[in-house]
């Protein structure tokens, strides 16, 4: 059975870092596509960055770009979501995401993505 865990949520003040994980078990492929989202407040769950299948290459949303780096550890099995100089509008619940594929492509929609987290909150205050 396949599951994602996070952690690393927290409150952080403005211009502050925390970086989320994202461990998962259940599944043997060591470069899955990956991807984070979001939820603030009031707001719909949002794409923030994904990391392609197997070449690592990353992309970002722009209101995270510049601020925000997804990596992995494939050893450990875990995605990462580095999150730097850090904004109240940054406020919400994060989710990672898996797609159970080796194809080129790694979506940036909600309905893509198979296996999901149950979310760590993070909180900015100014």
């Amino acid at each position: 059975q396949v599951r994602l865990v996070e952690s690393g949520g927290g409150s952080a003040q403005a211009g502050g870092s925390l970086r989320l994980s994202c461990e998962v078990s259940g599944y043997t492929y060591a470069k899955p596509c990956m991807a984070w989202f979001r939820q603030r407040p009031g707001a719909e769950r949002e794409w923030v960055a994904r990391l392609y299948h197997d070449v690592d290459t990353d992309d970002y949303d722009d209101s995270v770009q510049g601020r925000f780096a997804i990596s992995r550890d494939v050893a450990k099995k875990t995605a990462y979501l580095q999150m730097n100089k850090l904004k109240p509008d940054d406020t919400g619940l994060y989710y990672c995401a898996m797609k159970h594929s080796t194809s080129d492509y790694c979506g940036r929609t909600s309905e893509y993505y198979d296996y999901w987290g149950q979310g760590t909150q993070v909180t900015v205050s100014s």
